[in-house]
């Protein structure tokens, strides 16, 4: 079972530090266990009732009437609410994909993906529930708010489904520009370069697809085979930022007639010294607009 300090379980649920410490105080309710030196610990099944207590507040429940309710009753009460729920769904699946996770059923992450794409469409799912869900959890930026094996888990169930929706697309007519879609070495996050690959060919582009973790030498093999357009890659992990400057260099000299783009935080945009044709985005939607022209 996992372990979590009030800032982590924080985090994953979206209720902060103070309300934490007032309910608790005054509804007895979400009473963290206590470490030798008096540090809070929340568990798994915390952050579960914590995560639907979130959802029924936001749908016009009482605090003073949620700490009352069962485990079973709450849950029961949670789907009746998104069944009658027309608008705001977001955060009915943003919880429920989280508690998946931590219960690592692969029977309820499917039906909930199903559902959502259903809702919303793959494209508003993936923005509006998939990108907050992985922020909320910290895979998105690498905090590691949960144990490595629940992150895998959500991280791989997202990946397959991914790649499932982008193969319905990649069809023979995909005669649009090539595009090169890679992450250099030490980073292994893919779900950002799928989801990318998804919209790419989506639109109808041609996609040369590498995967994560690649040697930079590598690359020129692909150069020397096929007219790239476009290269694209993310940098998140620490290794690809504190590198940044490097990178910019290696894909100005090696694709020198391809438009560079590196999809990462406000913060590698700074780092970079030099004046350069690379560009960089901090947000998908800003991918999204330069595909869609």
């Amino acid at each position: 079972m996992g372990q979590y300090s009030i800032d982590q379980f924080s985090s994953i649920t979206g209720i902060t530090k103070f309300v934490l410490r007032t309910w608790e105080n005054r509804y007895d309710y979400l009473k963290a266990n206590r470490s030798e030196t008096n540090i809070r610990i929340y568990t798994d099944d915390m952050i579960v009732r914590a995560l639907n207590t979130n959802y029924l507040l936001e749908n016009g429940y009482k605090i003073s009437k949620i700490s009352r309710i069962s485990k079973i009753d709450l849950f029961k009460i949670v789907d009746e609410i998104k069944v009658k729920q027309t608008k705001g769904r977001e955060s009915y699946y943003i919880s429920q994909i989280i508690i998946s996770t931590l219960e690592f059923s692969t029977s309820k992450f499917n039906k909930l993906f199903e559902d959502g794409v259903s809702d919303f469409g793959i494209l508003d799912f993936y923005k509006k529930v998939i990108l907050i869900t992985l922020d909320r959890i910290g895979i998105l930026w690498l905090t590691n708010r949960m144990a490595p094996s629940q992150e895998h888990f959500l991280s791989e169930n997202i990946k397959q489904k991914l790649i499932v929706a982008s193969d319905i697309y990649f069809k023979k007519e995909n005669t649009r520009d090539t595009w090169l879609l890679f992450l250099p070495e030490n980073e292994f996050h893919e779900i950002g370069l799928l989801f990318a690959r998804f919209l790419l060919v989506k639109n109808g582009f041609n996609v040369i697809y590498l995967g994560s973790n690649l040697p930079y030498g590598s690359l020129n093999q692909v150069d020397d085979k096929i007219k790239i357009n476009n290269t694209l890659m993310f940098a998140v992990s620490n290794s690809s930022i504190i590198n940044i400057n490097s990178t910019v260099e290696y894909l100005e000299s090696n694709f020198q007639s391809a438009n560079k783009y590196i999809i990462s935080s406000e913060m590698t945009s700074k780092m970079i010294v030099k004046k350069s044709s690379v560009n960089i985005f901090t947000d998908v939607n800003s991918f999204i607009n330069l595909i869609s022209k």
